[in-house]
Order: structure tokens, then C-alpha cells, then sequence
């Protein structure tokens, strides 16, 4: 979904940079600036960089919750029945994101798979955002690995509810609104 919409906003005039984990999706035009990271931490740094400088920012995919405490240098040897591994939590790029927005508009994401209108709003409330999309693992053809994705879009005056489309015809409604 990400890179349907970084082809969006380029394709109307916008500067663009796309900062992505690993992935074997492509950028379609070379105008579309590049910023990859494999860590949640380097994600992190490269948001709060880019949107410094930002007019709008829309958050299409989330890191992990939480990370190990310990990275592994090299390979654990099986030897317990039992293993555990401490997790710690990840920094919240969205809500810092919206505690340092001025004049900038920002856009998130919701996977929910359950209280799925109310989860949404709530992120809406709680990371200041402009706009919130939500994405349900619920609806047929939606989600991920597809190429079809089913949108409810909410503000905080609003909400629209679109039908199932290719990437790229969502990407084109979530722009227009």
C-alpha cells in the first residue's frame, strides 16, 4: 500500500521519499526517493529526520511492537525444551510523529481485528493524527500480499467507507480525501 501511494502523490506533483524495511517491492519512478532500514530503531530515525521536513506524512505500516532485548551475535544452539526470549517495546514512531507536528498533516494506519471502529479512533485521538485508515484483515481481498486492499477512512469530523479496489485506485482515494 505504501508504494501505490508514494506513485500517488508523485504522480501529482508531490517530493516523495518512501522509507521502507526490507521488501521486494520496487519504486516505479526514479523521482521517488529512497530511504531503506532493516531495524525498528533505524526506521525510527529515518521518520523523525524526514518529517522535519515534511508537509505531509502518511504512515502506511507499522515496526514490530517489541524487539529483543539481546541480539543473538550468532546462532542459538538447541539445547532447552523451553527458550525465552525478553522483549522490549519499540518506540512509537506515529505518536512522536504527532507530538511534534505544527503545520503538518499526518495520516496512520489501522489493522484491527477486533473493536475495530473504536480501536481506530482511539489511535486517532491518542497520536494526534489528521486522518486514520482502516484496513481489516476481515474484509476478502483486503490486507496484505494482495493486490486489492477495502478502506474505511475516519478524521475527526468524518468517516468514508470505501469498496474493495486495486492499491492503486485506494492510494487515489486516500490522496483526493
Amino acid at each position: 500500500m505504501g508504494f501505490a501511494l508514494a506513485e500517488a502523490f508523485y504522480l501529482q506533483g508531490a517530493d516523495v521519499t518512501v522509507i521502507s524495511g526490507p521488501t521486494s517491492q520496487k519504486i516505479a519512478y526514479s523521482g521517488i526517493k529512497n530511504v531503506s532500514v532493516v531495524s525498528a530503531e533505524e526506521m525510527y530515525n529515518a521518520c523523525i529526520k524526514e518529517f522535519k521536513k515534511t508537509d505531509i506524512a502518511v504512515m502506511s505500516a507499522a515496526v514490530a511492537d517489541y524487539a529483543p532485548k539481546i541480539v543473538a551475535k550468532e546462532k542459538i544452539k538447541k539445547s532447552e525444551e523451553e527458550f525465552t526470549i525478553e522483549l522490549v517495546k519499540n518506540p512509537d514512531i506515529l505518536k512522536t510523529m504527532g507530538e511534534k507536528k505544527s503545520h503538518q498533516f499526518l495520516v496512520g494506519f489501522a489493522l484491527e481485528t477486533q473493536n475495530e471502529e473504536e480501536n481506530a479512533k482511539g489511535k486517532l485521538e491518542k497520536k494526534n493524527l489528521d486522518m486514520i485508515v482502516l484496513n481489516s484483515l476481515k474484509d476478502e481481498g483486503a490486507g496484505f500480499q494482495k493486490d486489492t486492499n477495502k478502506i474505511k477512512i475516519l478524521t475527526k469530523t468524518e468517516q468514508k467507507e470505501f469498496s474493495l479496489k486495486s492499491k492503486e485506485d485506494v492510494a487515489k482515494d486516500i490522496l483526493n480525501l
